[in-house]
């Protein structure tokens, strides 16, 4: 989840265990941010040459600015990545371009757009450590504030018509949407809201999945026709252990092909590789299993 309790589990671990990234905070003054977020992300010896752009679209709130990576030729299925809580950065631009590599029409959006345009983090960010995290995290919290269960449909719609309206983009094969912390829930709300278009949805130690309100994302499940995944931090599951019986048993009794898992070792935030809680092979692995679901169920 995302809250200051969470943030405290991720200091106490990185305090006894150690950050297992493999690179340095020196390591990121001295080889740059961009650089040294690309040498975290394993590169495919078959990764595609890809064509970047930043875009703005139009959305029933206003000018979303979106960041839109593809295959330099071809037509390829679309897919829709929201990022966590702290907003679109380098970290989710690099992921997204990654993705593309491997063959997909990618849209990293900002959540934030109706209030700010841009970064929340300062620019030049390397790493969202302790120290950043308490700084910006007021107004993190602020700007989730401006969204809800009614915006991430409103937004989604629109993004995925802005997609399906690109040349890079084969509107013939289903599309993915995938969310990381607060925007795990998202994932739910659009394959439950566009069942016809959506094909695939990958949750990452997504937030408030299960509760106890008549809008709780995993009430959506029946509505869903997407193949899922779910992973789960170690430390989101220990303090709502019951969580991912809930949620397999939603998509058992719904028909709806789905994995559910808890990442041991993994706490919250171990995806993104800025984050100071990124575990590199449980991320991978996690990446490697929503590349196996895209590749099922959208090519």
């Amino acid at each position: 989840m995302c809250d200051e309790q969470t943030n405290r589990d991720v200091d106490e671990y990185i305090d006894s265990h150690g950050d297992s990234r493999g690179i340095s905070r020196r390591d990121f003054g001295r080889i740059g941010l961009g650089a040294a977020l690309a040498a975290m992300l394993p590169v495919s010896a078959r990764a595609m040459q890809v064509v970047e752009s930043n875009v703005t679209v139009t959305t029933p709130d206003g000018k979303a600015d979106c960041y839109f990576v593809h295959p330099a030729s071809g037509r390829y299925p679309a897919v829709i990545m929201w990022p966590d809580i702290f907003g679109i950065r380098p970290a989710f631009r690099e992921m997204g371009k990654r993705l593309a590599e491997s063959g997909y029409a990618v849209l990293v959006v900002n959540p934030y757009y109706r209030t700010m345009q841009g970064q929340l983090v300062p620019d030049g960010t390397r790493l969202i450590d302790a120290e950043l995290r308490k700084a910006v995290w007021p107004e993190a919290r602020k700007q989730a504030g401006t969204l809800s269960p009614e915006t991430c449909v409103t937004d989604g719609r629109a993004f995925m018509q802005f997609l399906d309206r690109q040349a890079a983009v084969d509107t013939g094969k289903k599309a993915g949407t995938m969310g990381y912390c607060m925007t795990g829930s998202y994932t739910f709300r659009l394959a439950a809201d566009m069942p016809e278009r959506i094909g695939a949805g990958a949750s990452f130690h997504g937030g408030r999945l299960v509760t106890d309100k008549e809008d709780s994302p995993h009430r959506l499940v029946p509505e869903i026709q997407a193949g899922f995944l779910v992973a789960i931090a170690e430390n989101d599951d220990e303090r709502q252990p019951e969580a991912k019986a809930v949620l397999r048993e939603a998509f058992d009794d719904a028909g709806v092909q789905a994995e559910v898992e808890v990442y041991e070792g993994a706490m919250h935030g171990w995806c993104p590789p800025d984050s100071m809680a990124h575990n590199p092979k449980q991320a991978e692995r996690a990446w490697e299993r929503m590349l196996a679901l895209f590749e099922h169920h959208l090519t």
